[in-house]
């Protein structure tokens, strides 16, 4: 019997099926188990991409070929589909045949933005990281894969990495992921006010 969560609950997470668990690279019984092998390697793909010696340009984070292998890093040791493009219908995101074109077109204006310099620096990693949320496009991870590169892009754009309301678990289902998720709907409108206030508050 599995012991992972089956169902979509309203809190915005991808859900992992049983089906699903064929992709799990070690032995995982329970989701606790699962969340602390996913952070260890997250967190090991964080200190790869804030390593002082990888002096990286906004451009140059600005890459879709970057964010797969961003994505890869911080799931190569749990997911057998690690920095893989999604293949497959989920809740969020568009289809699975936009992805790679929608991916590319999102960096390229991104790229365009910094270049122009459109939005304040804040603004264009929010956009960024919006933008990558929309897509979603990847089987899980999506939204702290935004985040960290987010992160990453303010802190080469000379801004400190965000807080994205205070350093709650936004994987839980909490008052701070609410309002993380309506930040995002209103983003999806085209306000991004609210979710910049956010990942800085």
């Amino acid at each position: 019997m599995s012991l992972l969560p089956t169902s979509r609950d309203d809190s915005g997470t991808t859900p992992v099926s049983p089906d699903e668990e064929r992709f799990l690279i070690p032995s995982v019984a329970t989701l606790t188990e699962l969340n602390l092998l996913e952070r260890a390697n997250i967190l090991e793909a964080r200190r790869w991409l804030f390593a002082p010696r990888r002096r990286l340009t906004p451009t140059e984070l600005l890459d879709h070929l970057l964010a797969r292998d961003l994505h890869r890093r911080m799931f190569r040791r749990v997911w057998r589909w690690a920095g893989k493009i999604r293949d497959c219908e989920l809740n969020l995101g568009v289809p699975p045949h936009q992805v790679e074109t929608q991916l590319y077109s999102l960096f390229h204006d991104a790229r365009a933005w910094h270049e122009h310099d459109a939005f304040a620096p804040d603004e264009l990693c929010v956009r960024m990281h919006h933008g990558l949320v929309a897509i979603h496009p990847w089987r899980n991870g999506n939204g702290r894969h935004a985040r960290l590169l987010a992160d990453r892009l303010a802190t080469a754009l000379e801004r400190t990495v965000f807080t994205w309301g205070g350093g709650a678990e936004l994987k839980a289902k909490n008052d701070t992921r609410t309002l993380y998720l309506a930040a995002l709907r209103k983003a999806d409108a085209g306000d991004f006010n609210e979710l910049t206030a956010f990942a800085r508050s």
